[in-house]
């Protein structure tokens, strides 16, 4: 527990080097903290030491930590796999979605979210490498989720959220990561008011970064080895 801050500290010397090395400003990334299988007073903790974002992919268990962890001013974003009978609660009790990946999913947490919360940001998960095991729309689904929902009341789309391929290839990395960005110039170009790029990881923030992503995601080289 007491490793949290230089832990953290060291995300965000590799976040702010990335981004001098791209030409980048740091405000430009943000970085969201994946506390799934990690308990709150870690996550308090962080938000002690200025972290607000928080990613959680298991509804089961983030909805103890959300109500535990309710007094704080805290960012929620729900990324993993969302199952349509879980919908409501994700709708109900998460400011962010990222991942939203068929029609039948943004149609119900549009409109199961309450009104009282305001919208509900919502990236659009790509599966850029088009890999079978992997969650995610192809691009061109991607096209039509967009359009879908920027006409929706309550689903405000902030932009991408992408898990390229795993590999050690440097270029093949970059070769993935600047596909997503290209779809999300393409999303811009298309009028989409759109300001998130979620991509990269602890092995490959600084590629992510490089290659344009406003939001990276990082769990075990943060938070440690998960506790349960």
């Amino acid at each position: 527990m007491n490793k949290l801050p230089s832990k953290l500290e060291i995300i965000r010397q590799r976040i702010e080097k990335a981004c001098i090395a791209a030409g980048r400003q740091v405000s430009e990334v943000s970085l969201l903290a994946v506390s799934k299988r990690h308990p709150a007073n870690k996550i308090f903790i962080l938000n002690e030491l200025g972290v607000s974002d928080f990613g959680e992919n298991q509804l089961q268990e983030a909805l103890p930590k959300l109500e535990e962890l309710e007094y704080l001013d805290l960012q929620w974003h729900f990324i993993g796999t969302i199952q349509s009978n879980k919908t409501q609660d994700i709708a109900r009790h998460f400011q962010w979605v990222q991942s939203v990946d068929r029609e039948k999913i943004l149609r119900r947490l549009d409109r199961q979210r309450p009104v009282s919360s305001g919208s509900l940001n919502v990236c659009l998960q790509v599966n850029i490498d088009q890999e079978p095991q992997k969650a995610g729309a192809t691009s061109e689904q991607i096209l039509q989720l967009a359009a879908l929902a920027e006409g929706l009341d309550n689903i405000r789309l902030r932009g991408l959220m992408a898990i390229p391929q795993l590999t050690d290839n440097r270029q093949q990395q970059h070769d993935s990561f600047r596909k997503v960005r290209s779809l999300f110039e393409e999303l811009k170009n298309f009028g989409h008011d759109i300001d998130t790029l979620s991509m990269g990881m602890s092995a490959d923030l600084e590629i992510a970064i490089a290659e344009g992503s406003t939001m990276v995601r990082v769990g075990t080289d943060l938070l440690g080895s998960r506790d349960i």
